[in-house]
């Protein structure tokens, strides 16, 4: 769980770096990469292509955060239940060490 965990984080981060320009669609980026021929391009179709990137990273990242916090919900269920495993069989210790003092009390009588 704690690797799907860190894929989940790593997918979080990397989803952010996208952006190379000064502004969105106005042409190739600082990266090294043009960026496609439309960015390169400029213009009202550059503009439009970055809007839909960053619509779509933006989806991305919010499906990934769902994600993220139903696998939260799941450990801290997971975690819940073996608390309270762990207080039943405290509580059957403790009854039986009752009951062998119980019999060890009435052996030596």
């Amino acid at each position: 769980m704690a690797a799907r965990l860190a894929r989940l984080q790593n997918t979080l981060r990397f989803a952010g770096v996208r952006f190379m320009g000064n502004e969105y669609g106005s042409g190739a980026g600082k990266g090294g990469g043009s960026g496609g021929s439309i960015r390169e391009a400029g213009g009202g179709f550059g503009k439009m292509e970055a809007a839909h990137e960053e619509q779509y990273f933006r989806k991305l990242q919010a499906e990934q955060l769902k994600r993220m916090k139903e696998h939260l919900g799941e450990e801290i269920e997971h975690h819940e239940r073996s608390i309270k495993q762990h207080k039943e069989a405290i509580e059957r210790h403790k009854k039986k060490i009752g009951q062998l003092k119980h019999e060890e009390d009435q052996n030596k009588k």
